[in-house]
């Protein structure tokens, strides 16, 4: 058999898997930065995906069990090797781009998942034998035992991946219909008179008319939809404790599921092709929200996926919020959900990413993004996470000067594109159109704050850019306060190398090797000559190289 057969047995079970799932290639193209012709060559055939990762990607996207994987995994490897034997690519693929320079992930041995794993395992070999033929003249081990191992190189260095738009959202607080009037990439509706007991007042009886005010603004504007439920109504648990709201609304779930059962079906059913993702409470882990068994909470989650995917096959279902994840009450809630099976029912994870307190660096909620991590794969769950909120304490905090807030806001994005290889691929700020927040970004009727504009000067930045790489202090060669992530941006079909870099407190120095352009938040820019020296501060910094990849 060829290996262009072998390519269409490949995309057969590909079309199979994604026809059970059924998912449409746009929203499967979503899920792993590609286009939907891309992902339909791929399930046709008339491509070898270049790499095992994107057959994962795709299957799992699609829900795929571990037998399927294993097919998979077999017929990639029988195709891209017979393509191999006839010396030409396999079908439909391109020359292999620019190789990074910066060090592999480490996650495992840089050569893990490649299809010439054989042959570089046969340079290990040969490896080996020379440092053991060298052995007597290898320096001596100074480590001690139990030191930490000194390991150098970025945090993470990955394939150039597009930095999503969707990557920078925002909680729309307001139930006006407006929208942010600076540049955002997805919205979500909470605390906008969206509540269930908002919305549904007495069984049976709707009152749409704030939902869709907000869902026609959202269309408006072109911007994606994340609906939030939540705020069971006092008719559905008349017992139940009260939730932080004036309006009646209960943090118990309702004495009878088909209440709920109910609200989703009707939901989804008015807004389908308009609402582009559910998350199925807001917080799942906080008595104030949600004080019921995280069991029936699983439940619910089952029966509203079952409900969603039947309506809406498109939409994407996030499973309920987990926040409290700096204390171990918050962290073994999320785990015990986990363990219940819920986020097998889900599309996404989602978290509640924030620093202890607002004055605190962004950069010290990546630790709770670790922890998020960390009890999927402990439950054998890897859904993509959305960071979708903060602190319930977050409006008590001291508001920040306009400095420090403008550079917390960039810096709350970027800590996004940090995390990348702990599967983060949304943050939702928390929120637009609130005004009694440490930081604000725009209230309703009014211009952005600085804030707001420097956000929207970050994306304009990286509009065409592909994450490669993120890495901090000595073991970047950079001073031991800097952070920075690397990027390939392409403009008029030439690609250059980018970089964003700033310290999380004072000001630091790097030397820029070679000829480039140096843009600040202010708007100011300039040409940077070779080896010229670099001073900036808490407000990151993007250098984009003049010469090629």
């Amino acid at each position: 058999m060829g290996a262009q057969s072998r390519a269409e047995e490949l995309g057969r079970l590909l079309r199979e898997i994604k026809g059970r799932s059924g998912r449409s290639y746009e929203w499967i193209g979503r899920r792993i930065n590609a286009s939907k012709s891309t992902v339909h060559r791929y399930c046709s055939g008339e491509i070898i995906p270049p790499n095992f990762a994107t057959v994962e990607q795709i299957a799992l996207a699609c829900r795929a069990d571990r037998a399927d994987l294993v097919r998979l995994h077999r017929l990639w490897i029988l195709a891209t090797a017979e393509a191999e034997e006839t010396d030409d690519p396999p079908p439909g693929s391109h020359p292999p781009a620019e190789p990074v320079r910066s060090e592999p992930p480490r996650r495992g041995p840089f050569w893990q998942g490649s299809r010439h794993a054989a042959t570089w395992a046969g340079v290990g070999l040969v490896l080996v034998s020379l440092l053991i033929s060298q052995v007597g003249s290898s320096p001596p081990l100074t480590a001690a035992r139990g030191q930490a191992q000194q390991i150098t190189g970025p945090s993470w260095a990955l394939p150039p991946a597009p930095v999503p738009h969707t990557l920078f959202g925002v909680t729309v607080n307001s139930a006006t219909g407006d929208m942010p009037s600076f540049r955002v990439g997805a919205v979500r509706l909470w605390d906008s008179a969206t509540r269930w007991s908002q919305i549904q007042r007495a069984r049976g009886k709707y009152d749409w008319a704030t939902l869709d005010r907000l869902v026609t603004g959202a269309e408006r504007s072109r911007l994606p939809v994340l609906f939030v439920f939540g705020g069971t109504p006092g008719w559905a648990s008349p017992d139940g404790p009260p939730a932080p709201y004036p309006d009646g609304a209960r943090a118990a779930p309702p004495d009878d599921l088909k209440d709920w059962e109910a609200f989703v079906r009707a939901t989804v059913r008015r807004y389908t092709g308009r609402i582009e993702a559910y998350e199925l409470w807001v917080l799942g882990n906080d008595d104030r929200f949600f004080n019921g068994d995280l069991g029936t909470l699983a439940e619910m989650t089952r029966r509203a996926s079952r409900i969603i995917r039947a309506a809406d096959p498109d939409a994407d279902v996030v499973c309920p919020g987990m926040g409290q994840l700096w204390s171990h009450e918050g962290r073994d809630a999320m785990r015990r959900f986990a363990e219940l099976g819920g986020y097998a029912h889900c599309d996404v994870a989602s978290v509640k990413l924030h620093q202890r307190s607002a004055s605190e660096p962004p950069e010290t909620m990546l630790e709770l993004a670790d922890v998020a991590y960390k009890v999927l794969h402990e439950a054998g769950a890897h859904p993509p996470l959305w960071s979708t909120g903060t602190t319930y304490m977050l409006p008590l905090d001291r508001p920040l000067d306009a400095l420090t807030a403008r550079d917390f806001a960039v810096r709350y994005f970027l800590a996004g594109i940090y995390a990348r290889d702990l599967n983060l691929e949304r943050m939702y700020f928390y929120n637009w159109g609130g005004t009694k927040l440490p930081l604000v970004l725009q209230a309703v009727g009014g211009e952005p704050t600085e804030a707001a504009l420097a956000v929207e000067r970050l994306q304009g930045w990286l509009a065409e850019a592909r994450s490669r790489s993120c890495g901090q202090g000595s073991a970047i060669g950079m001073p031991a306060n800097v952070w920075r992530c690397e990027f390939l941006v392409t403009d008029a079909g030439n690609t250059r190398r980018a970089a964003v870099v700033w310290s999380i407190g004072g000001m630091a120095k790097t030397t820029v090797r070679e000829a480039a352009e140096l843009r600040r938040l202010d708007g100011t820019s300039r040409r940077l000559r070779p080896l010229e020296v670099v001073t900036f501060g808490e407000d990151p910094v993007y250098v984009e190289y003049l010469g090629v990849p």
